[in-house]
């Protein structure tokens, strides 16, 4: 997994911020059920976030990073993906979650994701929803960009997962990512072994093609999860990916013709 279970986000609390939450179990339209963790800010609302975690799914750096955004006035819902196979119950810190990653499909993320989407909009007066994603969770981020139907309106990956080589439950943005659709923001270690800069070109290369508005950005020297508060070496590359994403999700959506 991308973060230790007591890693946290490498985000400023705001202290007095007046934010809700709950733990949820929600049931997606092909029945599967679920767990998420949905943030909901008290005041002014700005854009949805429906937050893919990485491979180990639903657990405590995600909920704390859902309640960063509410913070910031940005309700939020984390979700989980093993429903199907691991149920909808808390897990302890022993979770094997590397046979229920594989048993997991594009379809059944994107079918989950929608369900999570809805039940954020079903609780704000929200018009913009965005996605972001870390790891596994950022490439599948990145592919919800290719389907309309989700109610997305902009994708955000960190060190999202682009090649499906070996991993055929992912999709492969490699060779692929001229078929998304929506604006893009992509955020990547330079000295990420897992995702080689071949790869983030070839990636920013299919943006281009498709015409979209997108932000590709690799920090030189930072590993794959820098964006951890245990990572004090890269403190400046995580501030600088956290005020990209504000500033992305106050961007209004750019129509592709």
């Amino acid at each position: 997994m991308c973060f230790d279970l007591d890693s946290e986000p490498p985000i400023p609390r705001i202290s007095g911020a007046a934010v809700s939450h709950d733990d949820l179990v929600l049931e997606s339209e092909d029945g599967n059920k679920f767990a998420a963790f949905r943030t909901l800010p008290d005041g002014d609302l700005s854009t949805g976030v429906v937050i893919l975690p990485d491979v180990r799914g639903l657990y405590r750096f995600y909920e704390e990073l859902a309640l960063r955004f509410a913070e910031r006035d940005h309700a939020a819902i984390a979700f989980d993906y093993f429903g199907r196979t691991a149920g909808a119950e808390e897990r302890d810190e022993g979770f094997d979650w590397k046979p229920h990653v594989a048993a997991t499909t594009v379809e059944g993320v994107q079918t989950d994701l929608a369900a999570a989407r809805a039940a954020l909009a079903e609780r704000t007066g929200a018009t913009q929803f965005a996605s972001v994603g870390f790891c596994f969770g950022g490439g599948h981020s990145f592919w919800a960009g290719s389907n309309e139907n989700l109610g997305l309106d902009a994708v955000v990956g960190f060190y999202g997962a682009l090649s499906a080589k070996d991993s055929p439950n992912r999709p492969d943005l490699v060779e692929h990512g001229d078929q998304i659709k929506l604006p893009v923001l992509g955020l990547f270690g330079g000295d990420d072994p897992n995702i080689p800069p071949a790869d983030i070109a070839a990636f920013d290369a299919g943006l281009e093609r498709a015409g979209v508005d997108h932000e590709i950005v690799s920090y030189p020297g930072a590993p794959h999860s820098f964006f951890d508060r245990k990572q004090e070496e890269f403190a400046e590359a995580s501030t600088d990916a956290w005020t990209r994403v504000l500033d992305f999700l106050a961007t209004e959506p750019v129509e592709v013709s």
